[in-house]
C-alpha cells in the first residue's frame, strides 16, 4: 500500500484494509520505541510540529517518534509566542511551516482546521485534534491497545463513556470500531450524548449501538471500558459543565461488577472520572495505550515520508 505524501486528517479518510495494515507495521515498530533497537530512516527529514491547542501525550508523543526515527522536529506549543499574536492568518502559518519542514502536524481548537490546512500545505498535514472533530492518531493509537490486549476488535463488547457530544476520541473511535466489528454501548449523561450523524455511520456498518445511563449495568459484559474526561473547554455554558462533571465515576467499587479480564482506557489527561485507586489493578491500560501513541505515529510518519521500511 502507498502511504507516502499521505494527509491524515479523519480516520474516515482510511478503507479497513489501510487501518490493519498501518496496526501491523505499528508492531515492527514498539521495540524502536522502547529504544530497545534503533533506526534513522527518516534522517533528513523533519516535522513541523504546531499546537495551538495544550496538549501532552500527543505533542510528546508525535516528537519522540520523530527522534526515535532519526528525524527532527521544529514547531511550538504556545501560540502565543508566535506571529498569530500579530494577526497572522491560519493560513499564513500553515505556508511558512510547511517551507521549512518535510511534514506539518497540527492542533487547533477549531473543528476543520486541519483539512483547511491541507489547502494551504503541499506537505503532508497530519490532524492532532481539531476541536470536537476528529483526533485519527488517536484513534489508531487505541486500537492498536485493544488489539494488542484483546488479540482481536471483532466482536469485543465496548462501552464508552463520559463526553459522547465533544469528545473528539470518541467520535472517531465509534465509527473504527463499528467499521471493524466490535458491538459498541454509549455511557453519558443526557445532555452529552454521542451525535446522531456518529450513531447513523455506526449502522451503516450493521452496528447498533445501544445506550444506557446505569455504569454498572454496561460494565457488568464489557471487555473494554473507554472512559473520557467532561471537557470543560469545550462547553459554552460554565453551568452545564457544573451540572454533570463527576456525574459518572470509574472507582474500586464499580469493578466489582465487571469481568476479570476487563481493560479500562483513557485518552489521558484525567480529573475526577477515574479514582487512582483503578491505577494499582490489572484493568488499567490508560498509560500502556498512552505509550502506543509512540510506535502508531512512528508507523505513519515512516509510511507518510517514505523512509525505508524495517
Amino acid at each position: 500500500m502507498d502511504f507516502k505524501n499521505r494527509d491524515v486528517i479523519s480516520i474516515k479518510d482510511f478503507s479497513k484494509e489501510e487501518i490493519n495494515y498501518i496496526l501491523n507495521y505499528t508492531k515492527k515498530m514498539v521495540p524502536y520505541a522502547k529504544g530497545e533497537k534503533h533506526t534513522d530512516i527518516l534522517r533528513e527529514k523533519i516535522l513541523s510540529s504546531l499546537f495551538f491547542e495544550p496538549s501532552t501525550r500527543t505533542r510528546l508523543s508525535f516528537e519522540s517518534a520523530m527522534n526515535r526515527l532519526g528525524g527532527r522536529v521544529i514547531g511550538f506549543a504556545d501560540p502565543s509566542a508566535t506571529s498569530q499574536k500579530k494577526g497572522e492568518s491560519l493560513a499564513d502559518t500553515i505556508r511558512m511551516a510547511d517551507s521549512y519542514a518535510d511534514a506539518i502536524v497540527i492542533r487547533h481548537p477549531q473543528e476543520g482546521a486541519a483539512r483547511l490546512s491541507t489547502e494551504f500545505a503541499e506537505s503532508p498535514v497530519l490532524n492532532a485534534g481539531d476541536g470536537a472533530g476528529q483526533h485519527p492518531t488517536q484513534c489508531l493509537l487505541d486500537l492498536f491497545t485493544i488489539i494488542t490486549e484483546r488479540k482481536k476488535i471483532k466482536g469485543n463488547k465496548i462501552v464508552l463513556l463520559g463526553d459522547l457530544k465533544y469528545g473528539r476520541t470518541v467520535h472517531s473511535l465509534a465509527y473504527a470500531l463499528s467499521l471493524l466489528g466490535a458491538e459498541l454501548t454509549f455511557v453519558s449523561p443526557e445532555s452529552l450524548k454521542m451525535p446522531k450523524e456518529v450513531i447513523n455511520e455506526c449502522k451503516e456498518f450493521g452496528v447498533e449501538p445501544s445506550s444506557i445511563s446505569n455504569l454498572e449495568r454496561a460494565v457488568k459484559d464489557a471487555d473494554v471500558l473507554y472512559v473520557t474526561r467532561i471537557q470543560k473547554e469545550r462547553f459554552p455554558d460554565a453551568e452545564e459543565y457544573n451540572r454533570v462533571v463527576g456525574m459518572y465515576k470509574v472507582d474500586i467499587d464499580l469493578l466489582k461488577h465487571a469481568k476479570e479480564d476487563l481493560i479500562i482506557m483513557h485518552p489521558l489527561p484525567r480529573v475526577v472520572e477515574i479514582d487512582p485507586e483503578v491505577d494499582k489493578t490489572p484493568y488499567a491500560l490508560y498509560f500502556k495505550q498512552a505509550f502506543n501513541g509512540v510506535p502508531v505515529r512512528m508507523a505513519l510518519l515512516s509510511l507518510i515520508l517514505g523512509g525505508k521500511k524495517l
